[in-house]
């Protein structure tokens, strides 16, 4: 379930501060998650045979369901994942990375299943503190005849009780460069004509370029070792209270939007 829940978390990413010559964009913002729209590209799980499989996650994940850590590849947040079947409605996931725990999950489909709750806390950014709260999806598609309940296509609605961290950013302009930081550990300084930069506090980000396209406007391009992975357009209302994000992964080849309001 670690991609549904990065699915919701992608739009708190951003950070900055204050500067000399006053930015539309600076200040501390606060996103407002239970109002953003989500990918309407589904997520596809399949349990069965004892087997757990996500083929819709990049990259895809097959590993046997019999809650013990297995090898993972290819993702800088875990390279080892536990499945638990709890019952014939749900199952718990824990993800590692160096031998450390970095996210849980507890995922559950209702009576009816047609929806499906993940209760999450991930600690997979450098430098975080968990990242807590609920994603919800809703049944696209139903799984193969014999398989667990968490089978089928999933596109994911909204998150719920999100802890703040998640949800809190703060940009500074200063000299032509861009400041951001941010409670979960993210950082980066980055000059406004696109220069790259090194983003920090991130496994899966390297670097970052940021352009200003108008006074009202950035837009920011997250590379992971040189391959664009994601680009987000940021955009401050007339009246300076709110900022409108529209973020592209370009690794799901998936669009989510929100807003935040300064604080």
């Amino acid at each position: 379930m670690k991609k549904l829940i990065q699915a919701g978390l992608a739009i708190a990413v951003f950070m900055p501060t204050a500067a000399a010559a006053q930015s539309v964009f600076d200040g501390t913002w606060k996103v407002d998650i239970d109002n953003a729209q989500f990918p309407t590209k589904p997520y596809v799980y399949v349990l069965k045979d004892g087997t757990y499989r996500c083929s819709s996650c990049v990259p895809p994940i097959e590993v046997k369901a019999d809650g013990q850590y297995h090898k993972a590849t290819g993702s800088p947040y875990y390279d080892s994942v536990s499945i638990k079947v709890i019952n014939d409605w749900s199952i718990a996931e824990s993800d590692k990375k160096s031998g450390k725990i970095v996210t849980t999950t507890t995922t559950t489909i209702s009576a009816d299943g047609k929806t499906m709750k993940v209760e999450f806390s991930d600690s997979s950014n450098t430098n975080a503190q968990s990242v807590k709260g609920t994603a919800v999806a809703t049944r696209i598609a139903p799984g193969p005849a014999g398989s667990h309940a968490i089978s089928g296509s999933w596109k994911m609605s909204k998150m719920e009780n999100v802890s703040e961290n998640a949800s809190m950013i703060t940009f500074r302009v200063e000299a032509g460069t861009l400041r951001m930081s941010n409670p979960t550990g993210q950082s980066y300084a980055a000059k406004l004509d696109g220069t790259e930069a090194p983003f920090r506090g991130d496994p899966g980000l390297t670097s970052v370029s940021v352009k200003q396209i108008d006074k009202s406007t950035i837009e920011e391009t997250d590379k992971r070792d040189g391959q664009v992975i994601g680009v987000q357009r940021m955009e401050v209302t007339p009246d300076g209270k709110t900022i409108h994000f529209t973020v592209h992964d370009v690794l799901q080849n998936t669009t989510t939007t929100a807003s935040a309001a300064k604080q």
